[in-house]
């Protein structure tokens, strides 16, 4: 069996570089297109490659965000474990108190993280 060969009339190929990383579009059509349809294809093109790097920076924000709450956590669990070591639970402070109740509201809602996808 002989493969195929196709013959493309028009091609089109959008590039952008955004944050070191690099998106491409490729389209192409068999049909014999004008100008103004090789124009629309391009544009569509353009912005497939426009809702890339924007799902990109969707992504890294997301990233950037999950790692610096991972450090507050982690300061968090610090000082939590300082207060329950040093002071019995009758002299906390207010202030004390809410970091331990925060503490506690953060391993609740582990429960329900899921992964997402972008």
């Amino acid at each position: 069996m002989k493969p195929k060969i196709i013959k493309v009339a028009a091609s089109v190929k959008v590039m952008r570089s955004y944050d070191y990383n690099h998106f491409e579009c490729i389209l192409s059509s068999e049909e014999k297109l004008d100008d103004k349809q090789i124009n629309s294809m391009r544009i569509r093109a353009a912005k497939l490659v426009d809702h890339a790097i924007e799902s990109y920076k969707i992504k890294k924000e997301h990233e950037n965000r999950i790692a610096n709450e991972i450090c507050t956590r982690k300061d968090l669990e610090n000082k939590v474990k300082a207060i329950i070591e040093n002071f019995p639970k009758s002299q906390w402070t207010s202030e004390q108190k809410a970091q331990v109740k925060k503490l506690d509201d953060l391993k609740f809602a582990d429960q329900f993280n899921y992964e997402e996808e972008y």
